[in-house]
This record gives structure tokens, C-alpha cells and sequence, in this order.
């Protein structure tokens, strides 16, 4: 009988030849190759979720795939193109890991594009990013890149192209239990619905991934926690603010005893803004400068300065207002959020400075920060161009300019109309009737004191069509 030795290469299947020396002939290095395209052979078949039977499929036998992954047997170019594409990765990485060419110019780009994000270049992140062709790098580079894509669309304010990366994503990541890939990813999806104005799609998807998460066991870790604040957030937002006192508790709790010092910033930081929705704006300070205590500790993050302009945003809502430490914060944080922050975040920093210079009598500063921070904006970021507005208004209306001012309030109501309902919408509404009452548009400010109960939950009730009919029934009687 002829039995093949167990250094023969010959195919396996039609198709797929090969011409390399026998295992026993090969040099060390050449060994050393053919264990470590074996090791990496198996890691991404495990990673994949595939049997041996399940990546063999039609074209090769099971038995062909063991003897691969054993390092007896070393696979024609055309074999492993074929095992490559079912793993979801490529023949490069596959023969030469992380050291194929392809790999590390992948990684290259990829760093540099993460730089180009840090340094505040989200241009150029954005365009290396999308000129990197995914097929010729291995799968798991694929999450980098893309998380990094997303990032890049966010920072310019392009919240549409952001989800649209993410949410494939975050798939795959769920699918594959890939736990702390999840929690990152998902963490941004819920930002960027938040940001968006989704903020019930923001909850849902949280809650179901943090489920999951803690069905995995990484309660408390930092990836965690992070998500579970991002989610207060919007509960906050949202109005629920009984549910999110509740959570935050239980987070601050969680936090303590588990978490890390960035952890703890985020549940701290996301709880303020539970108790400031509340009213009690003592406790939101108190639990805000703890949030900074923490993140302080930590290494450089776009966090710290994100948390500066929270903190900025609450001292001038103090009674009395402090805007002069208020000012030391936003222009702190506007300094390093030019680095890495978006610019929304950037918007976000000229308003509220502008809202400072306001407060110091100085209508001529605040203006020209409204305009600044307006002229960040694009179409998407409906809430923060109506702050905007109310911000110029009022700036206009200092200055005398009693026409345009009235003009800027109305674009902001114009806008809002558009808008779904949300806690943070009908601040802007309660804010803009003010401003209409405060110009004599009595009727106007009517319409958006209304708007602004409707966006509350708070609806008409029937008490007055009741009082007509008790009217016609007592003149009927008499």
C-alpha cells in the first residue's frame, strides 16, 4: 500500500497545488514560519467562531485543516487566499502576521490618523482613514480604523456619517461577544444619537448593550461604567430625572468600589447633571468639582476639558452666578479642546464664554462669540445653533439692536418647531418665551411657554372645555 508520508504537500482538493519543500528539508527559520502561520491559522479560526469542519467547507477536508494547524502541512498560495477570505482577514496576514507589508502600513495610517484626531486635525484623520482599503489588512485591524472614522466624523460635526459607522460595528462586536469592543463602541453610537436629538434610540441601545455587558461579567469596569453614564446622560436629557437620581446612586456606589479613578470622574460628572435637572445646583457643583478631582489624576484625555465646560456652563447658572471663575474654566478648556475636541464641543465653549462676557456687561464680547461658535456649527446640531441664537439675541438686545435681536429668537423658534421632544428642548423653549415676552411679542411667547410644557410631557388638560359645558348647562337651568 502507498500511504502518503506525513511530509508531503500534495494538494488536498483540485485547484491547489504546490511546489514547497517537505517540513522535514526545511530550515529553522523556514520551521519557525510554517508554526507560526499554524498558530495564527488556529487563533483566527477560534477568533471567527468556525470549526475545522466549518472552515474547510467544500473545498479542502477537515483533516487537511488539522494537519495545518499542527504544522505539518503548509498550504498552497491559492489555499490560503481561499481559508483567508472565510476568516475574514488576509493571505498576508495569515503567512507573515503583524510583519506583511500591508499590516504595517495599515497601522501606520491608522496611528497617524489617530494623531492627526489628538492634534485636532479630524480633516485629515477623516481622509486617511477613508483612502485605507480594509481588504488588504486583517479583520481585526478593522475596528481601529473605523472607531477612529467615526470619531473623526463626530469631531466635525458630521453626526449622520458617525452612526452610520458605528452601528455595522457595534453589530459585529455584539455578535461576537467582544465585550470591551462593545462598551466603546457603543459608548459613542449612544453620544452620537444623544447628540443627535435620538435621545429614546440612545437609551434603548444602551441598556440592551449594558445588559449584556454585565451579563459578561465587566461590571464596573471602566468601559463599563462609561456607557452607563453616557446613558444618564440621557435619561437626564430626556427628563427622567427620579430614574436618573435612582441609577446615579447605584453607579456611584458601583463606582467606589470598583472603579478607576476615570471611571469614577464619569459617574460623578453625569450625576451632577442628575442633580442640577433636580434643581439642587450646590449638589451638582460639589459632585462636578469631584468629577475633576478624579479626572485630574488620570492621563490627558478629551474628558478633562469636556468636563471644564460643564463645570464653566454651571457656574454661570449659580445664584449668583460666578462668571469670572466660570471664565477661567472655558478658557481652559477651549485651549486643549482645540486640540482634540469637536466642534460642537468648540461651540459649545464660545457660547457659554459668550454668556460670561455677558454677565460682565461686556455685549460687544458676547456677540462676537455667538457668531463664532455659530459659524462652527453645521445644519445637524439643532439645539446648540438655537442656544446660539438666544445667546446673539440677547447680546443684540443689549446693545439696542431690538429688530435683529427679535430676528434671532424667532430663527430659534423657527428651528425648534422641527425638533422632537426632549428635557433640554424645552429649556430653549422656556427660555426663548421669556425673551419674546420680554420684547412685547406677548402672543409668541405664549406659543413657545406651550411648546415648551408639550416637550416637558406636560399636555393640555380638558379643564377648560369642562368649565364651557358647566357654563352652558347652569345658563340653560336659569
Amino acid at each position: 500500500m502507498n500511504r502518503r508520508p506525513p511530509y508531503d504537500l500534495s494538494p488536498i482538493s483540485p485547484g491547489h497545488t504546490s511546489v514547497r519543500s517537505p517540513v522535514w528539508a526545511m530550515s529553522w527559520v523556514e520551521l519557525r514560519t510554517v508554526t507560526e502561520l499554524a498558530d495564527r491559522l488556529r487563533e483566527e479560526r477560534i477568533r471567527a467562531g468556525l470549526s475545522q469542519t466549518a472552515l474547510a467547507g467544500d473545498d479542502f477536508s477537515p483533516s487537511y485543516i488539522s494537519l495545518i494547524e499542527a504544522g505539518r502541512r503548509v498550504p498552497t498560495d491559492a489555499a490560503l487566499s481561499v481559508l483567508a477570505e472565510r476568516l475574514g482577514t488576509t493571505a498576508d496576514f495569515l503567512r507573515h502576521g503583524d510583519k506583511a507589508p500591508s499590516e504595517e502600513r495599515a497601522r501606520l495610517e491608522i496611528g497617524f490618523a489617530r494623531l492627526a484626531l489628538a492634534n485636532g486635525e479630524a480633516v485629515e484623520a477623516r481622509d486617511r482613514l477613508l483612502a485605507l482599503d480594509l481588504s488588504t489588512i486583517a479583520s481585526r485591524h478593522h475596528a481601529e480604523a473605523l472607531l477612529a472614522l467615526a470619531q473623526a466624523h463626530e469631531a466635525l460635526g458630521h453626526l449622520d456619517l458617525s452612526i452610520a459607522v458605528l452601528e455595522p460595528l457595534l453589530k459585529e462586536a455584539r455578535k461576537a461577544r467582544r465585550s470591551t469592543e462593545s462598551a466603546l463602541i457603543a459608548t459613542s453610537l449612544v453620544s452620537a444619537y444623544h447628540e443627535a436629538g435620538d435621545l429614546g434610540h440612545s437609551i434603548e441601545l444602551g441598556e440592551q448593550v449594558l445588559a449584556e455587558l454585565e451579563d459578561q461579567g465587566i461590571a464596573g469596569t471602566d468601559e463599563h461604567l462609561r456607557l452607563a453614564a453616557t446613558i444618564l446622560w440621557s435619561y437626564y436629557e430626556r427628563g427622567d430625572l427620579l430614574f436618573a437620581a435612582h441609577r446615579a446612586a447605584e453607579l456611584i456606589r458601583l463606582a467606589e468600589a470598583n472603579g478607576t479613578m476615570r471611571g469614577r470622574g464619569s459617574i460623578y460628572w453625569n450625576a451632577s447633571l442628575v442633580a442640577e435637572g433636580r434643581g439642587d445646583l450646590a449638589e451638582a457643583r460639589r459632585l462636578t468639582e469631584r468629577a475633576l478631582a478624579y479626572l485630574s489624576e488620570g492621563s490627558a484625555s478629551r474628558d478633562l476639558p469636556r468636563l471644564r465646560l460643564h463645570y464653566g456652563w454651571l457656574l454661570l447658572r449659580l445664584d449668583p452666578p460666578e462668571p469670572d471663575r466660570a471664565l477661567e474654566n472655558l478658557d481652559q478648556a477651549a485651549k486643549e479642546l482645540e486640540l482634540i475636541g469637536s466642534e460642537v464641543e468648540l461651540a459649545r465653549c464660545e457660547f457659554e464664554t459668550g454668556r460670561a462676557y455677558l454677565l460682565l456687561g461686556d455685549a460687544d464680547a458676547a456677540e462676537r462669540r455667538a457668531r463664532a461658535g455659530l459659524e462652527r456649527l453645521d445644519e445637524a446640531a439643532t439645539l446648540d445653533l438655537c442656544n446660539g441664537q438666544l445667546l446673539l439675541g440677547d447680546a443684540l438686545s443689549v446693545r439696542g439692536a431690538v429688530e435683529e435681536a427679535h430676528a434671532a429668537y424667532r430663527w430659534a423658534a423657527d428651528m425648534l418647531g422641527m425638533m422632537s421632544a426632549g428635557r433640554e428642548s424645552a429649556a430653549v423653549w422656556r427660555a426663548l418665551g421669556d425673551r419674546l415676552r420680554a420684547h412685547g411679542d406677548v402672543e409668541a411667547a405664549a406659543e413657545a411657554y406651550e411648546r415648551a410644557l408639550s416637550e416637558a410631557g406636560i399636555r393640555a388638560t380638558a379643564a377648560p372645555a369642562l368649565q364651557n359645558q358647566t357654563q352652558g348647562a347652569g345658563a340653560s337651568q336659569a
